[in-house]
């Protein structure tokens, strides 16, 4: 494992630019968690940075045994502080290739589409729900936060291992691929509560950002909008909260 010093080294500049989102083919994967769940699912990473500091640490050795990528670094503890996203990393960050998933040709089974949410708490929690619900496609609109940020896959805790993430959508493009109705949260007239009638075994759900709500020309394409009926002592539900309750209610009648 090469030790690394100066924050002039190149992989550390290009461990900054990953973990800042600006380099689009890659992710930083922090934590021991969410590198093992990498390895579990698409196997060796494109490099590995060590914290100096934590290269004793019981859970780093495993993991580091289970580790055979080229590219081994132990970074000085400030140099891997800076690259970090959290406040107390656990001592170990992969780089690795953003997945790609394949393009949808049809879609028949029961998907999400996010219309420019913003949150990236929300995102990763609407991830591991989707994921814990079975669903295996979620499309996201362009104005999206970015679906694999640090912030994000933290979040959404290896969800994204279990999804096609298919980011910078256009909902017409995608309509015509459908093979099943669209279901959009929303108060707009005609709405009707989730719990009123029978809900299709699959749809594309629409959930919307968090202060508009789903975009007007989507609305005008979806064959039904529904509302989770609640007290009116909240204006709203959260947008991740609204989407676990609409996938596991669909979920729960056709179980």
């Amino acid at each position: 494992m090469k030790p690394i010093q100066s924050k002039d080294n190149l992989v550390v500049r290009q461990g900054l630019k990953v973990a800042a989102g600006r380099d689009k083919t890659r992710i930083l994967l922090e934590g021991v968690h969410l590198c093992e769940e990498w390895l579990a699912r698409y196997g060796q990473p494109e490099s590995v940075l060590v914290q100096a500091g934590a290269t004793n640490q019981p859970e780093i050795v495993r993991l580091l045994a289970m580790t055979d990528a080229p590219l081994q670094y132990q970074l000085a503890d400030p140099l891997f502080n800076a690259i970090a996203t959290v406040q107390t990393p656990q001592g170990i960050m992969f780089v690795a290739t953003r997945p790609v998933p394949a393009t949808i040709a049809h879609l028949a089974c029961t998907a999400l589409w996010l219309d420019r949410l913003q949150d990236p708490g929300n995102l990763g929690t609407i991830l591991r729900t989707a994921a814990a619900a079975g669903l295996r496609h979620v499309l996201l609109s362009a104005g999206c936060v970015g679906a694999w940020s640090p912030k994000v896959l933290r979040s959404a805790q290896g969800a994204h291992f279990a999804l096609d993430i298919h980011e910078h959508q256009h909902f017409a493009d995608v309509k015509k691929k459908l093979d099943i109705p669209v279901f959009a949260s929303s108060l707009a007239p005609g709405a009707r509560s989730l719990y009123t009638g029978q809900l299709p075994a699959a749809c594309l759900w629409v959930i919307g950002n968090e202060g508009q709500g789903v975009h007007a020309d989507i609305l005008a394409q979806a064959d039904q909008c529904v509302f989770i009926p609640q007290s009116n002592s909240v204006e709203s539900l959260n947008a991740a909260v609204a989407t676990a309750i609409m996938l596991f209610e669909q979920r729960r009648q056709h179980s």
